[in-house]
């Protein structure tokens, strides 16, 4: 496994490199749901490249960049068993100088939800994965659906800036208990972990009503109400229903829509989010 600290570097490595290449872009602090893309990507390419870079473009001003977990050596070694062929770690002065004057704005999809809260966070992920797709030149690209918005903006921005790169979506990863994989669960105490369940459960809860309950704002309902009398310490941000491609809100399930279900809560002060497909029922059975 080749580690490639430079732009040059990766500029060498790609050259002598023929046939397919799956490309994995994390920010490190590797867990099983990072490695479940990986496998997807060794399973479906030659060559397999992981980039390791905590953006500083998509943190905010209040947010956790300073903090953000960062275990190199730790992610090297479980790349390197896995196989993978090479491992693209570049410093920020790599990636960014102060001269920049190109900066990438979205609209819609990066304004609803997360985006709403976290204002230029989707502009600062377009704009470090297209440098990175550039460099990398991949076949494909993996991304999991925890983080389903980032995945839904991915998609435009390949299809609207016509990369040549097929957008591999991959499941979410989930603890024994149904707690999404996340390198932020790391922050959480014992007490908090035990807590954080608390957004798949509610998830899971409003899919149990979907086959009696058609209309969106009374799942909705239904859903903060057993987050705030099961789970009181969690600070929801939002819970949502929406089409799966325009991320839009929905009033009436209708087994015609692919429907997903996302939230936004904090746990001790930890921002953490969760989706899952909700299935509704065919009404003809």
């Amino acid at each position: 496994m080749e580690v490639l600290e430079t732009r040059a570097a990766l500029r060498s490595w790609r050259a002598k490199v023929h046939g397919a290449v799956g490309f994995v872009p994390t920010m490190g602090a590797l867990h099983e749901g990072h490695l479940s893309l990986v496998r997807q990507s060794l399973a479906d390419n030659p060559w397999t490249i992981v980039s390791i870079f905590v953006n500083p473009r998509q943190f905010g001003p209040n947010e956790d960049y300073h903090r953000y977990p960062r275990t190199l050596e730790t992610d090297l070694r479980l790349l390197r068993n896995l196989g993978v062929s090479a491992v693209f770690v570049p410093s920020e002065e790599e990636m960014y100088s102060l001269e920049d004057e190109v900066y990438i704005t979205l609209t819609r999809l990066s304004r609803l939800w997360c985006g709403g809260y976290r204002l230029g966070h989707f502009d600062g992920v377009v704009l470090v994965l297209t440098k990175l797709f550039h460099l990398t030149a991949p076949t494909r690209a993996y991304f999991g659906e925890k983080d389903f918005q980032q995945l839904r903006i991915v998609e435009k921005m390949v299809e609207e800036l016509f990369f040549p790169i097929e957008v591999v979506r991959v499941p979410t990863v989930r603890e024994p208990d149904g707690l999404a994989m996340s390198s932020r669960n790391t922050y959480l105490s014992p007490r908090g972990r035990a807590q954080a369940v608390a957004l798949y459960k509610t998830l899971q809860y409003i899919q149990t009503l979907v086959p009696t309950c058609p209309l969106a704002q009374d799942l909705l309902a239904e859903g903060r109400a057993y987050l705030s009398e099961n789970y009181p310490e969690i600070k929801l941000e939002y819970l949502a229903i929406v089409d799966e491609y325009s991320l839009q809100p929905i009033e009436h399930l209708r087994q015609s829509l692919k429907l997903r279900a996302l939230i936004a809560a904090y746990v001790e002060g930890v921002r953490l989010i969760d989706n899952i497909p909700l299935v509704v029922p065919d009404e003809s059975s």
